[in-house]
């Protein structure tokens, strides 16, 4: 890196009553970089659940995530906020939601690359892995429009479950295409699907949705119904049709409802407002009423839950995905300030508690990493032992990842300063997003019942996750014994719902500390078990003496630090 270019301020011109002042001592926008060069950790991590990437192919979207053009449209699509016309200026019912064109340039540059399909296509090695790594680039630029393409990717197991509706739909669902058109989806060669599940009385007991469904003739899967009833969150509500969640006959069931019915007229989905969100501002959430809007029943009659539950599982994993993300941007804008900015005679990234705080939040960035990548290359697998692995994993990695990560977006803001809280720079929008993943898709509390769940229902997803954790027994005496203390809280049944946050942190800390000590950087995991079970802090920037944060600071951006 050049020197810095600084200026004595004692040279500056008294005199000079016209030029009041030079920029001096500032950062440089972080723009033109490649996001796949610039990120040693996820090419590692690559190297150990991706071996057959094609990584001529995710540098190259690396370095146009990385573009100026591109951030560009991620600051657009955000300070134009979607806008909601329930009319048209002639008095029709329209429920139509106008985005800035940067929010559909990056819908396009996602879908063409195939960011919700890869995984379902047969015909890419380890595909789950290597869409986890195009998405995590994509999200560091903007993270609202990837809910629809969550959505549609997740949409496809579900879509599977009656041959008929999957016949008709998952040609235009894994179409790598965007048509964001106002016209039905039999008239359109790519789609978009969203998900209705949350009612203002339920939330995340969707067993307590109201919303009913009636059968126009015969009754079953892939059979057309009428559904009245209302949603209380719905994002992108411009995607072509949505899976919903409503009560028929026998019990609660599983739809896929479209904008637009079978005979070209606009089916009776009514928007009646577009959240007021902190963050997520590109993605449109709206609330939804339905009258007598049609849709197919997907899957058994009765069976809703367990019909949705695999598209909530992926989209749960995408949440991860999405908050290693955020991490990872704020602690790559974090660094290259510090690397630009002076203090008291030297560059900020020179000076030891600096490099105390970016390590730290760079060793949270390499654990999330590790473990989101190691959830994908579960579902790479699809073995039973792996499906045991995801069944905690995902739940696991949810609740701790997203938790995470306000705080870390929140230290990541301090390290740039004031120039961190100022609109057009980054960090607000980063700050804003953090809390998000932590809580759509079920919050902190419904995944660490959902792990309890898991125990009870299938007690051997236990073992299984103590056989990914042994495989490095004996490579570190603080990991080994805080593997035995796991095993020690998970043997205590008493009170295990009151300490239920409490062992899932326990999880998710044994099992980043041993994928990172199995496959990640040495250095990095002996900080990371140090800093993390062995001396654990509160307040990121409270690495323990010892530690090498030149190094781990330098992995940060290798090719600039």
């Amino acid at each position: 890196m050049e020197p810095l270019k600084t200026q004595n301020p004692s040279s500056v011109d008294a005199n000079n009553t016209v030029n009041t002042h030079s920029v001096f001592n500032q950062s440089q926008a972080l723009e033109n970089t490649n996001l796949f060069d610039d990120d040693i950790a996820l090419q590692q991590a690559l190297t150990s659940y991706a071996p057959s990437a094609d990584v001529d192919a995710l540098r190259h979207y690396g370095q146009r995530c990385g573009s100026a053009e591109v951030i560009a449209w991620g600051f657009d699509a955000n300070e134009q906020k979607p806008q909601f016309d329930s009319h048209d200026r002639f008095g029709h019912r329209v429920d139509e939601v106008r985005f800035h064109p940067s929010y559909h340039k990056l819908m396009k540059m996602a879908l063409e690359q195939g960011i919700h399909a890869m995984p379902w296509q047969g015909d890419i090695a380890q595909a789950h892995t290597q869409r986890a790594a195009y998405s995590y680039m994509q999200s560091q630029v903007e993270a609202g429009h990837g809910c629809p393409l969550t959505m549609t990717f997740a949409s496809v197991p579900t879509l599977n479950l009656t041959p008929s509706i999957a016949k008709q739909w998952l040609p235009k669902v894994l179409a790598r295409g965007y048509e964001p058109e106002i016209k039905p989806y039999f008239e359109k060669q790519a789609v978009t699907i969203g998900m209705g599940m949350t009612e203002k009385q339920g939330g995340s007991d969707v067993r307590a949705n109201t919303s009913v469904a009636r059968a126009v003739g015969a009754q079953g899967p892939g059979e057309l119904y009428e559904i009245t009833g209302h949603k209380w969150f719905l994002s992108a509500p411009m995607c072509d049709a949505f899976l919903m969640l409503a009560q028929s006959a026998g019990g609660l069931s599983c739809f896929l409802v479209p904008r637009w019915r079978a005979d070209g007229e606009k089916n009776s989905l009514f928007v009646q407002r577009l959240k007021n969100k902190m963050g997520n501002v590109s993605n449109a959430s709206s609330e939804v009423e339905m009258r007598a809007a049609q849709g197919w029943m997907v899957g058994e009659e009765g069976r809703g839950v367990p019909a949705i539950i695999e598209m909530v599982a992926l989209t749960r994993f995408d949440c991860m995905v999405g908050s290693t993300a955020g991490q990872r941007q704020a602690v790559a804008q974090a660094a290259h300030h510090a690397s630009q900015r002076e203090a008291f005679g030297k560059r900020l990234i020179e000076q030891p508690l600096m490099q105390n705080v970016l390590a730290d939040l760079q060793l949270e960035v390499e654990g999330s990493l590790a473990m989101t990548l190691r959830m994908a290359a579960a579902l790479d697998a699809n073995t039973d032992e792996e499906k045991l692995l995801l069944r905690l994993g995902c739940a696991v990695g949810k609740f701790w990842i997203c938790k995470r990560t306000p705080g870390h977006a929140y230290e990541a803001m301090e390290c740039l300063g004031g120039n961190g809280v100022i609109e057009n720079c980054i960090m607000p929008r980063l700050y804003r997003e953090a809390p998000i993943n932590a809580i759509w898709e079920g919050s902190g509390n419904i995944q660490a019942l959902d792990v309890l769940r898991a125990f009870n229902k299938s007690p051997e997803v236990q073992q299984r996750w103590f056989t990914e954790l042994e495989q490095v027994r004996g490579q570190s005496a603080v990991l080994d014994q805080s593997i035995d203390a796991l095993r020690q809280s998970l043997a205590d049944r008493d009170g295990v719902e009151y300490a239920a946050r409490r062992l899932v942190e326990q999880m998710a800390l044994c099992l980043q500390a041993a994928l990172l000590l199995k496959n990640g950087d040495p250095v990095v995991a002996e900080a990371f078990i140090a800093s993390r079970l062995q001396q654990p802090h509160g307040v990121y920037g409270c690495l323990p003496k010892g530690v090498d944060v030149a190094h781990i600071v330098r992995r940060i951006l290798p090719e600039r630090l």
